[in-house]
Order: C-alpha cells, then structure tokens, then sequence
C-alpha cells in the first residue's frame, strides 16, 4: 500500500466515524455493522482483520478480541459516495453477533410483530467471559 491518502477520500461524519457493514465474502450474507473511524479502518486494511471503533466502549474494537471470532478481510470497498464502508470477510468461528448468532440481523418483520429467526449458534456466556 502506497501511504494512506486513500482515507482521505472517506466521507466522515461529524464525529470522524463512517458506517461499514460486514458481509460473507462467499455467501454475501451480511453479518453485521458496526462504525469505524480513520485509524480503525487504516488498521483494518494494514492488518488484514476487521477493528472497528466502538462507541460505547470509546475505543478501538478489533473484532473477536474476547470471543476469537474474528473477521479475515478478503476485500474493501466503498459506496459511490464514499460514505459506507463494505468489507467483504470470512468469518472465523462462524458466528458474527454478540447473541451467539451467526449475524446480528436475525430478526424478521412478520405481520407487525419482531421474530427472532436465526437459531442461537452458541451460548454468549460461553463466549464472554464474566468478571
């Protein structure tokens, strides 16, 4: 990579983050979304792994720190505006959400009600370990 002028072209938000949504680089399943700032994303295409920024935590997220399900970075890409972030992943571990699922979008719209339709993969507090 020849420098990182390339974030240049970004177009941050107020707050120096930008939306970037993670999807199965084989399945095109989208796994989840999280927010990046410059040095997160800069990290993400050095690295070859996916660090976002997390808000509530106010710091620098590398994906699968506590649980081990990280995100191997096959391909970055960004929307026509150059306001979404779009990384193409493999998915370590199978499983994407904090639920224990496979993405954080498994509820479903039907006839007016949230339905969970995504069966829990593994048990969250298997994953995180409790103080």
């Amino acid at each position: 990579m020849t420098g990182e002028n390339w974030l240049d072209e970004i177009k941050w938000t107020e707050d120096g983050l930008v939306p970037a949504i993670a999807q199965d680089a084989d399945t095109g399943e989208v796994l989840m979304f999280a927010w990046m700032n410059r040095e997160s994303l800069a990290m993400s295409a050095r690295e070859g792994r996916a660090v976002y920024f997390s808000r509530s935590r106010g710091r620098l997220w590398p994906k699968g720190e506590e649980s081990g399900h990280v995100q191997q970075i096959r391909e970055i890409r960004v929307d026509c505006d150059k306001d979404v972030v779009l990384l193409k992943i493999e998915q370590v571990g199978g499983i994407a959400c904090h639920t224990g699922r496979r993405s954080c979008f498994y509820f479903r719209l039907e006839d007016g009600d949230w339905q969970a339709v995504e069966a829990v993969l593994k048990d969250p507090g298997e994953i995180y370990r409790q103080p």
